[in-house]
């Protein structure tokens, strides 16, 4: 199933202590483009999220927004800062041999002094806080595929209803192609029967001039692998794979056949047709540069 390129989709949950929304969104891009709007201290996810993405998107200028929400505060730790409980015991004791007071300090007068009693907060575990803004990803991403599968469909249905109108185009140049070498016989051996009034035609100069004309605008070849190019441009949109850069480059292949009957047209019909035909193509044109 195609794809496009443009897409949303976004997912929030309670996983591992945390609220986590992800938002995922993306544009037209010829390659993998990745940006992402995370809260600080969580810039480690970056890489993760760009690889974990990566193997789902193949082109698209993807940016990922996460909030996380700690429900669960990280466990506190209460350490004491044995060198500063010292100093003061030290302290107190001088002042107490030295002005004969009495040294009456109690756990509770040195706890009260700033920076005696340190709080750490235990490390988070990077791990962890991955596996659960993983798993609302997988989420957000779900939706976010879908989207992009829902408009690879119309764009698919698009770009076939196209195809089949250069088609009924191709078989109108290829009937009328003979026509125009017939018509132009005729001019020929009418234009030739008033210049030489009640002389004989050369028959044979006549078909050489016949033959030489159907030669030269010939478009057989063309409209030939105008048809393998179309076939071909429907078997990829039957693909699971990327396939907007092939049908990108089928679509030049198209045009240059296109180009190459109008030039070799020598009739009106024909070349109204090409016409048509090349503004299907840029229709088309447009249409896959937003396919995966």
């Amino acid at each position: 199933m195609i794809k496009s390129m443009t897409g949303y989709g976004r997912c929030c949950e309670s996983v591992g202590g945390m609220n986590v929304t992800v938002e995922l969104k993306s544009v037209n891009n010829r390659f993998f483009d990745f940006s992402s709007r995370l809260p600080r201290n969580y810039g480690f996810l970056d890489e993760k999220l760009k690889a974990y993405l990566k193997g789902s998107i193949t082109r698209g200028k993807l940016e990922c927004n996460v909030l996380i929400d700690m429900v669960d505060e990280p466990d506190v730790v209460a350490q004491v800062n044995h060198p500063l409980v010292q100093s003061y015991i030290k302290a107190y004791a001088e002042l107490s041999e030295t002005y004969g007071l009495e040294n009456d300090v109690k756990v509770s007068d040195i706890a009260r002094v700033s920076d005696v009693i340190l709080l750490h907060k235990q490390p988070e575990n990077e791990e962890k806080i991955w596996e659960s803004v993983k798993f609302v990803t997988d989420k957000a991403l779900a939706n976010f595929i879908s989207m992009r599968e829902a408009e690879g469909e119309r764009l698919k249905a698009d770009v076939l209803s196209r195809l089949d109108v250069i088609i009924e185009d191709v078989e109108f140049v290829e009937k009328r192609s003979p026509e125009t070498v017939k018509e132009y016989n005729e001019k020929l051996l009418q234009r030739l029967r008033e210049l030489l009034e009640d002389k004989s035609v050369d028959e044979q100069r006549l078909l050489t001039e016949a033959a030489i004309f159907a030669d030269k605008i010939a478009v057989a070849e063309e409209t030939v692998r105008l048809r393998s190019h179309i076939d071909q441009m429907r078997f990829f949109l039957e693909s699971d794979e990327a396939i907007g850069k092939k049908m990108d480059f089928l679509v030049q292949e198209m045009n240059r056949e296109a180009n190459t009957i109008g030039s070799k047209a020598n009739d009106v019909e024909i070349a109204k047709r090409v016409v048509d035909i090349k503004a299907e193509i840029e229709k088309i044109r447009e249409q896959i540069q937003n396919i995966e």
